[in-house]
């Protein structure tokens, strides 16, 4: 089982607020208390930015509870541990997508962002925070995308206009990371065929 420790060694803080939010994740986990109990005011969370790469498309989720289009992803199921497992069962469960793996590296997936969020009160629980691990996943299949339900709408946006559509800085900060990649790798696999061919 991934320990929750290795996945954040892997996360490389951008910038002083992914590095403190880093640093109340390390504290909490310090502390040894379940860093997943939802009765946590700060719990862990997994989530993912759903891309389709030939398309340079992401799925954003309309989140009743925040009003607002977010990335999917949510709590972890009781005896799950590992983050990735988190983010791509809820990615499945809220998308319908079954041909869901990680991205650009389906072999080693790897958190793209750590970031705490904050969550309104609301469904009996007080307002609390979520300390979100989050992942780029690749589908093959974006027709095959439906909503878990009428409220919970889902839409594919060209990468570049859900930059610009998002409301919140930590989800632009993620949209923004996964463009790099995108470009890092369209750029390795230029440069992948220019050696081949030469």
């Amino acid at each position: 089982m991934t320990s929750v420790q290795a996945v954040l060694a892997g996360i490389h803080p951008a910038g002083d607020d992914e590095r403190a939010d880093l640093e109340r994740v390390r504290a909490m986990l310090a502390t040894g208390a379940d860093p997943w109990t939802r009765s946590s005011a700060l719990h862990l969370t997994g989530s993912a930015l759903i891309f389709h790469p030939p398309s340079d498309r992401v799925l954003l989720r309309w989140h009743e509870r925040q009003q607002t289009w977010l990335q999917v992803g949510g709590h972890a199921d009781p005896g799950e541990a590992d983050p990735f497992a988190v983010a791509l069962r809820e990615a499945r469960e809220e998308t319908g997508l079954a041909d869901l793996v990680a991205w650009p590296d389906a072999a080693a997936p790897g958190p793209i962002q750590l970031a705490i969020v904050p969550v309104a009160p609301g469904k009996g629980e007080p307002a609390h925070e979520h300390a979100d691990v989050r992942y780029i996943l690749a589908t093959a299949q974006p027709e095959a995308a439906v909503p878990e339900s009428d409220s919970a709408r889902v839409r594919w946006l060209p990468l570049e206009a859900a930059l610009a559509d998002v409301r919140e800085d930590n989800l632009r900060v993620c949209l923004a990371r996964l463009a790099a990649l995108r470009r890092q790798v369209a750029h390795d696999e230029k440069r992948a065929s220019t050696t081949v061919e030469g």
